[in-house]
């Protein structure tokens, strides 16, 4: 049977099959799923085609995609259209890399070892953390688990989250801690400055609070005040979980010189593409302290019996190799693929490049904000001071501004009425370091309806 990689099962194979089991039919197999959770019809499925027919089929579902790559994108919101030196993909294409393979064999493995010990140490570095773990499935999951660790240690069920934190990662939250048996506590936002309302969270952050979740520069592009929420949360004795966009490190103060326990990310914007949202690559990094309460694992360095150096799983804290009651999580994949572009990234571009490309990104996004509100026919909805995105009030439905640029080969920014209700007709749009000047005054000139 192993000398065939597929081999299609026809009507009289599937009838020796289930006598061989004691079935009658496929449908016995899920005897054990309630009725009332089953589909209880047919799929929605053609009848049996050719390799050709499949094929063509195939091809015609993937033309209807959109050609990014013929778009202009001003869209953020978490998914960010930075540039990709091309110096990465001649790199990750090599077979040796080109792998989701676990290391568990440190004797073979040493290269990719070492490639993820560098990520490690490459996000501590840049968020000034002691120590960081090897690659975490993505930023909404990452800060997810960074909850799950602060609760663990802390001893208290409580999780304070700003409602400025991204949407999906504060719904993805909701989902894990429900059975984690968790209370969460959404904290609201200032109206002005489009900031964690501060009295709000003063009053919500108490003894009983494991952490609090809190994204810099925020969901609407804000830069939060960081000073004054750490001193709120650690007067109680929780613990300050940041999600950051690394980019933005290379101008904004580091999460661990503000002093935050946990800090967490997205680090799709380190070189890897936008791939119509996946797959990516969260990161994480803890002051030493928290080690051993991290989740997924730890690439460490050593020297070998003949005084080589060399490289090891030194922690791995899923129950695959823990007893279970001890497991931190139970996160498998490697994201290392990802986890290397990011490294090659960080590499190539520097400490200057790295800061050069955040100066730009700043730069190119209050030249558009202030370009679009001149008119006056788009108006500010936030007086904080904002890093690469910015919000701005539309006098007409953000549908119809996006079709139009999109007939126009943009990509226009993100519908913020979806997740809050209160900012109608508004828009949240990206600039990153692509974006030239004349791609931003048609945009501008589009919007406005020149």
């Amino acid at each position: 049977m192993n000398e065939f990689s597929y081999i299609p099962t026809t009507n009289e194979d599937k009838q020796k099959m289930f006598e061989r089991i004691g079935i009658n039919n496929i449908e016995d197999l899920f005897s054990d799923i309630p009725k009332n959770l089953r589909l209880d019809r047919e799929l929605n499925l053609d009848t049996y085609k050719s390799e050709l027919e499949v094929s063509k089929k195939i091809k015609d579902l993937a033309n209807q995609n959109i050609n990014l790559e013929k778009l202009t994108c001003f869209l953020g919101a978490g998914a960010y259209d930075h540039y990709v030196p091309s110096l990465i993909k001649h790199i990750t294409s090599r077979s040796e890399f080109y792998t989701a393979y676990t290391p568990y064999q440190a004797e073979i493995s040493q290269g990719t070892l070492q490639s993820i010990f560098e990520f490690q140490s490459m996000i501590a570095e840049l968020t000034k953390m002691e120590i960081a773990n090897a690659s975490m499935y993505d930023g909404a999951t990452a800060a997810v688990e960074a909850c799950i660790m602060a609760v663990g240690q802390t001893k208290r069920k409580k999780v304070i989250v700003s409602k400025t934190v991204h949407p999906e990662t504060r719904k993805i939250l909701e989902t894990y801690m429900k059975f984690n048996k968790c209370e969460i506590v959404e904290v609201d936002f200032c109206n002005e400055y489009g900031i964690t309302d501060i009295n709000s969270l003063r009053e919500n952050v108490g003894k009983d609070t494991a952490c609090v979740l809190i994204q810099n520069p925020n969901f609407f592009g804000i830069i939060e005040e960081m000073e004054e929420i750490e001193k709120i949360v650690h007067e109680n004795k929780a613990m300050l979980i940041m999600s950051v966009d690394p980019i933005s490190l290379g101008l904004l103060k580091t999460p661990g010189e503000i002093g935050a326990d946990i800090v967490v990310g997205e680090a799709q914007c380190l070189g890897n593409s936008l791939n119509f949202g996946g797959p990516y690559v969260g990161f994480m990094a803890t002051k030493s302290k928290y080690t051993r309460k991290m989740p997924g694992r730890i690439v460490g360095e050593t020297i070998d019996s003949e005084g080589n150096r060399a490289y090891v799983l030194t922690l791995q804290t899923r129950e695959q190799h823990v007893r279970r009651e001890k497991a931190t999580s139970n996160i498998c994949s490697n994201q290392a693929l990802n986890a290397l572009n990011a490294s090659i990234y960080m590499s190539v571009m520097g400490k200057e490049g790295f800061m050069e490309v955040s100066r730009q990104c700043i730069k190119k996004a209050h030249y558009a904000y202030n370009k679009l509100i001149q008119s006056g026919k788009y108006k500010p909805v936030f007086k904080g001071a904002f890093f690469k995105e910015f919000t701005i009030l539309s006098t007409e439905s953000i549908d119809d501004v996006n079709k139009r640029l999109l007939q126009n080969s943009i990509l226009g920014g993100y519908k913020l009425e979806k997740d809050y209700e209160k900012l109608q007709n508004s828009v949240l749009l990206c600039v990153t370091e692509k974006r030239r000047k004349e791609d931003i005054d048609k945009l501008v000139e589009i919007m406005e309806g020149r």
